[in-house]
């Protein structure tokens, strides 16, 4: 009966508990993962019902990759968030351009992702066309604060990045430095996007809740641990 008993725990333990297990997408610490590494489950391209066939998994990374002809578009979770923290890694191809959107609002009457999303931008800072202003470098909040370009690896190499939003308190990290920090929806924050591309965008950053979007500017790029703690 002894050995009964501690079976029986031992799988009420295992099973009973409603604790997640390792291999479940929500963490101990409260991180769910956006990307389970193996398909795009989660994911739709901007607009669609369903990813695009440019966007590809490959070794456990989510790769955008047009040869052939493949159609693609911006790919968006299928969830919003409002305040969260983001981590994933990235890579980019020799020349490549890409970026990582948030707060997106998902409209058939708004024809692009960037609309209404902000951006960290995603770039070969070395090689890629638009490396000539300083908010367009990898790491910055695209054509509105410049991020320290010191601190990104180049073309071929993984980055670590961190997007946190939390009551419109933005922040970016890139390999373990803040690169960026601002607050959104202030009297300083109208005045960086009136003196920005956006300012043709009435409806940029409006948005107080969004999708999470993986750029596709054309050019081969890389995602992968891509994970997300709401807050």
């Amino acid at each position: 009966m002894h050995a009964y008993h501690l079976l029986f725990a031992t799988i009420f333990l295992m099973l009973g508990t409603g604790h997640p297990s390792p291999s479940s997408p929500q963490s101990a610490h409260g991180w769910q993962k956006l990307f389970n590494g193996k398909n795009l489950e989660g994911w739709h391209s901007y607009r669609q019902t369903a990813p695009a066939p440019a966007w590809k998994v490959e070794d456990g990374a989510i790769v955008l990759d047009h040869s052939g002809g493949a159609r693609g578009g911006d790919l968006v979770t299928d969830q919003e968030y409002s305040n969260f923290e983001l981590k994933l890694e990235w890579k980019i191809s020799k020349g490549g351009n890409s970026g990582i959107l948030f707060l997106v609002h998902e409209d058939p009457k708004i024809g692009a992702t960037f609309f209404t999303g902000p951006e960290m931008q995603v770039l070969d800072n070395q090689y890629a066309e638009d490396n000539k202003n300083p908010t367009h470098l990898a790491g910055s909040l695209y054509d509105l604060l410049a991020a320290d370009p010191a601190a990104v690896h180049p073309y071929g190499q993984w980055n670590k990045v961190t997007i946190r939003l939390l009551n419109g308190h933005l922040s970016f990290w890139m390999n373990g430095k803040k690169v960026v920090e601002t607050q959104l929806w202030t009297p300083q924050w109208d005045s960086l996007v009136a003196h920005s591309k956006f300012k043709q965008w009435p409806v940029f950053a409006t948005y107080h809740s969004g999708h999470i979007a993986l750029q596709d500017h054309g050019d081969k790029v890389w995602f992968r641990n891509i994970r997300i703690k709401v807050l």
